[in-house]
């Protein structure tokens, strides 16, 4: 037999995200907008560097002491301390008695990779390795998930008919599913529908899931950007903790402080103790070291300079705001437009009901095609849009082609 040459390897179709962001670069329509990418954008449609992230480098690009050596496996311990007390408060029950295990990781991404590859080694199963993921749901759950062994399965979740919550559905499969199942939930601003439980119904949900002994599996990538209060959005993960509901959580800084490029994250697994604690940190530590070693330190020193300085803290908390009261004042520009001025068919209340990065629109493939190819407005086919991509230069001209498509006026 011949040497392998990788001639039989299947070509991959490339990710979809990372193609209509290539497609929109290449077009030269003037007035084409990007609604695909999940990057925050200023209002001039740039990239914002948060105001406290420059302070904080500028910190660290001054520190004498600095240096490049290698950080323990489990990450910087000022930042997996800080990130703790982030998500799951600083008065948590968890942290005072031990039983908070922070790993740092490569994003939210790397987050839910080595929560998954846990549970894959493991948790005890009682059945086929499987998890319950929203339909729908981060496109790239599916892949991390199957990638460890663990097939993904489907729970309602997002009604067509209402744009809003199938919490009857949602409620019914977590009632119906086996004992000890794991299901991952959307800890704020649902991606990529933008639809968020209510805190009524995140206690029904965290009261079935401790009556069937079900595993919850957390991943918050936009804490505080979704409401512009960090503590408002962590409120159902810190209630399930505070409930004894066995969980994990897989933590992003992408979003709310910028640092896309820096991939920095936390993985927090809470178990019921601490001697369960140390022997669960204990082979987070041989996964991470099998897999990259130990984390990169330069986006863990910015974060942790911010979790733990209260002048830094006190910015980030303004920034953060920023951010998340001019994505809020685009959903009521854009549902002032549509139900106002344009009298666009249909109900658009959901724009201003939903939360967060994304709203779903409720158009379906062929107009957000239509909205590509005519009006160069670049969206994924589900109809999903990210309203950081939305500013006052560009909100009108989506508002009247999206009024055009559903008038079926193209």
């Amino acid at each position: 037999m011949a040497a392998e040459i990788w001639q039989d390897v299947p070509l991959a179709p490339p990710d979809s995200i990372f193609k209509l962001t290539a497609a929109y670069k290449a077009d030269t329509f003037p007035q084409k907008v990007n609604l695909g990418v999940g990057a925050y954008r200023d209002d001039d449609n740039k990239p914002w560097v948060l105001p406290v992230i420059k302070k904080a480098t500028q910190i660290l690009l001054n520190d004498p002491d600095l240096d490049h050596e290698y950080l323990p496996i489990t990450g910087l311990p000022e930042f997996t301390a800080g990130a703790a007390k982030l998500i799951l408060g600083a008065g948590s029950p968890a942290i005072a008695e031990g039983r908070a295990v922070s790993v740092q990781t490569i994003s939210g991404t790397g987050a839910n990779h080595l929560g998954a590859l846990f549970l894959s080694r493991f948790y005890h199963w009682d059945a086929p390795k499987q998890i319950y993921l929203s339909n729908p749901t981060w496109a790239n759950h599916h892949a991390i998930f199957k990638n460890v062994g663990i097939q993904p399965v489907d729970y309602p979740y997002y009604d067509p008919t209402t744009i809003g919550l199938d919490f009857d559905g949602f409620i019914g499969t977590l009632k119906s599913a086996a004992p000890r199942s794991v299901f991952l939930l959307h800890a704020c601003a649902h991606n990529p529908t933008g639809v968020d439980p209510t805190r009524d119904q995140w206690k029904d949900i965290a009261e079935v899931i401790i009556a069937k002994n079900h595993y919850a599996f957390f991943d918050c990538a936009y804490q505080g950007f979704a409401s512009g209060d960090l503590n408002n959005d962590a409120w159902a993960v810190r209630y399930f903790v505070e409930k004894g509901v066995p969980m994990l959580v897989c933590q992003s800084f992408a979003k709310n402080a910028g640092l896309y490029g820096e991939r920095i994250g936390a993985l927090h697994i809470v178990p019921p103790t601490k001697d369960a604690a140390d022997r669960v940190k204990s082979q987070l530590s041989v996964l991470q070291r099998s897999e990259i070693s130990n984390p990169p330190s330069h986006g863990a020193r910015l974060v942790s300079l911010i979790l733990n300085e209260s002048v830094l803290f006190d910015e980030w908390n303004r920034d953060i705001k920023t951010m998340a009261e001019r994505i809020i004042s685009m959903r009521n520009e854009l549902y002032r437009l549509l139900t106002e001025e344009l009298k666009t068919p249909g109900s658009w209340v959901h724009i201003i009901n939903q939360i967060g990065m994304f709203s779903f629109t409720g158009i379906n493939p062929s107009q957000s095609q239509a909205l590509i190819d005519t009006f160069h407005i670049y969206l994924t086919a589900n109809g999903r849009i990210s309203m950081a991509g939305l500013n006052t230069h560009n909100i009108r001209y989506f508002a009247e082609s999206l009024d055009k498509v559903v008038r079926g006026q193209v």
